[in-house]
């Protein structure tokens, strides 16, 4: 599903927005050095995670870019949530019971904290996610309500106010956002100055971290892309709008498709980010494929980074450091299958 037309006219449905001057409230060096601290004495077991030259690797991309891959497809949990996750627990009560709204990753890593810390809690989730993500995450020992996307928050509000849960923000959350930087960070110590950074945007919680991180850490110099699906676009129209923005989205990257960009991430985003780029499902599964038969295993909504590189997306690349943040690998054979006959 396209951008609506009356963002047709955008050059290959690319936004430059002027970044906003005035910092985010909370969002400093010092509050991210030491969510990155939490992250990495985690009793969670985050995983600094490898990163790979794109020359070591048999991928069919033509490009003249010297581009590497941040593997989050093999962290803890098989997806960067667990970062995010790690801070949130870290400063959170704990034995309480707690709900959140989530596609699959976050709500696996959420999960995963429940059982670790030995908490009850449910995550609602999308009809449209694969069903094998519910079936994953109801396997840590989570309850798992799905609904329509148009009905995430009211099943939340009816959790919070007549169940007496607590809400776990998977998007909008300080917390969250600040453990997402740790990845930021990791990829300055492998990379230093990296001039191109290529982020997967759903909420854009992840792109707001790792942003926040790199521009504070005096790279100012690098340029940060975020990629989204055509069919689900919130971050890409809320910067033509100047404001979150809510759609109906639908994408095979279920991952990159909640209803709504998040508030904090998109100011975050609005300081940080240089563009905004779309990329089509049918590209988003090629990169699936082409990452798979270069013996990566790399979920459609991890592989937007790539496809978006691959694909011309992304500008004057020629020459230029690029990092690709490959964001998670939770793939069931049943959807590897899918793309298969698709392709």
């Amino acid at each position: 599903m396209p951008p609506p037309e009356q963002y047709k006219t955008k050059t290959s449905y690319l936004v430059r927005v002027t970044m906003e001057s005035s910092p985010v409230e909370g969002v400093t060096l010092e509050v991210l050095k030491d969510a990155w601290d939490t992250v990495k004495s985690s009793p969670l077991g985050v995983i600094n995670t490898p990163m790979i030259s794109g020359n070591q690797t048999t991928l069919p991309l033509n490009t003249l870019c010297n581009f590497h891959m941040k593997m989050e497809n093999l962290q803890r949990t098989g997806s960067f949530k667990i970062r995010g996750v790690a801070n949130q627990f870290a400063r959170k009560p704990t034995g309480i019971p707690l709900v959140t709204m989530s596609a699959g990753n976050y709500g696996k890593a959420f999960a995963y904290a429940l059982k670790h810390y030995g908490c009850k809690g449910k995550v609602v989730m999308p009809e449209t996610a694969p069903a094998s993500r519910s079936t994953l995450i109801e396997s840590l020992g989570a309850e798992v309500e799905r609904v329509p996307s148009s009905h995430l928050l009211d099943v939340v509000n009816r959790c919070v106010l007549q169940e007496k849960m607590t809400f776990l923000h998977s998007i909008d959350d300080i917390d969250l956002i600040a453990g997402h930087s740790s990845l930021g960070f990791e990829i300055l110590e492998q990379m230093p100055n990296p001039d191109v950074v290529v982020v997967c945007c759903g909420g854009g919680g992840l792109l707001a971290g790792v942003a926040a991180a790199i521009k504070l850490s005096g790279c100012n110099n690098t340029l940060i892309y975020g990629v989204e699906p055509e069919g689900a676009c919130t971050m890409f129209r809320s910067f033509i709008e100047m404001k979150p923005v809510s759609m109906d989205t639908q994408s095979i990257a279920s991952g990159l498709a909640p209803p709504f960009a998040g508030a904090l991430p998109y100011r975050i985003c609005r300081q940080f980010v240089q563009e905004i780029v779309l990329v089509s499902d049918e590209q988003i599964m090629a990169a699936v494929a082409d990452l798979y038969q270069a013996g990566f295993v790399v979920e459609p909504s991890g592989a937007a980074s790539f496809a978006a590189l691959a694909n011309g997306k992304i500008p004057d690349v020629a020459g230029k450091k690029v990092v690709l943040v490959l964001s998670g690998g939770n793939v069931g054979m049943d959807e590897l299958t899918d793309f298969k006959k698709t392709l």
